[in-house]
């Protein structure tokens, strides 16, 4: 699903500020999830579950998703998709400062879907767009930043910490988008709308929350490697819905990926049994 989303926001911000847009996105999900569970008898979270929730929202909301949106206005859904594929490593060397680290069968899927995804990017596309480039950086940063912190907060338990999350996250991407100069002149078309609406529901209620989930459940090299999946289901839907052509060596770089992730889930699976 995740996958999908990067060509989502492509069709959203065709017609709606990307600011506006991804927060707007993450406000309208947190106050879904946030409503619903509270319909049936969740208590709110105190307020110093708050205060956390709206630091990592600020980390993985704010500043990652913002980036990441900003940046499609100026490069394909495939190749954003791809630059913030390094994630796993990012995350793979904070938590091995702090919790240990990873097994010698993670690192190995990691630096083969590492590899993959260097393949993805043969035609160096992503270097022709420095600033695009340092954006998407900063995304993985602050991605893998809130991803460590999300294991060693007090956050409200369950779906609650993703519906806080993205409310608090999202607020501050709306403010963003205002404080820049970003305003609707039209009304949207329906396309955007409907890409929208996509990413409310699938890209961060659904999704959003199953990654919060992992993150407390599994290692973080199983939660984190969807970044590799990411960039092959982008291209995918680019060839299946954009018209592009699927070369050999993507062709190639997309079995290096999943073998990659698969060393990933064999390691988690050995160590569960």
């Amino acid at each position: 699903v995740w996958g999908s989303t990067y060509l989502a926001i492509k069709l959203a911000i065709v017609s709606i500020p990307p600011f506006l847009m991804g927060g707007a996105r993450s406000m309208i999900a947190g106050t879904l999830l946030l409503g619903g569970l509270r319909l049936r008898g969740v208590p709110s979270p105190p307020l110093a579950q708050w205060r956390n929730a709206a630091l990592i929202g600020f980390l993985m909301v704010t500043l990652a998703n913002g980036a990441v949106v900003w940046a499609q206005g100026t490069i394909p859904s495939s190749l954003a998709a791809l630059g913030v594929a390094t994630t796993p490593l990012w995350v793979a060397l904070a938590t091995g400062f702090l919790e240990g680290w990873p097994r010698p069968l993670e690192w190995l899927g990691l630096a083969i879907g590492f590899g993959g995804v260097v393949l993805l990017n043969g035609d160096g596309a992503l270097r022709a767009t420095p600033f695009a480039a340092l954006l998407l950086l900063m995304a993985q940063l602050s991605w893998g930043a809130g991803t460590i912190l999300n294991r060693r907060v007090d956050l409200p338990h369950g779906p609650m910490a993703s519906a806080t999350q993205m409310l608090t996250g999202g607020t501050m991407l709306f403010v963003v988008g205002l404080l820049s100069g970003e305003r609707l002149t039209a009304l949207p078309t329906a396309t955007s709308l409907a890409a929208l609406a996509y990413l409310v529901v699938f890209g961060s209620i659904i999704a959003f929350s199953a990654f919060n989930f992992l993150i407390r459940n599994v290692s973080p090299a199983l939660a984190t490697s969807n970044a590799y999946v990411n960039p092959l289901v982008a291209v995918l839907l680019g060839v299946g819905l954009g018209g592009e052509r699927l070369g050999h060596t993507t062709t190639v770089a997309m079995l290096v990926i999943l073998a990659g992730v698969a060393l990933v889930l064999l390691a988690h699976d050995r160590t569960r049994h």
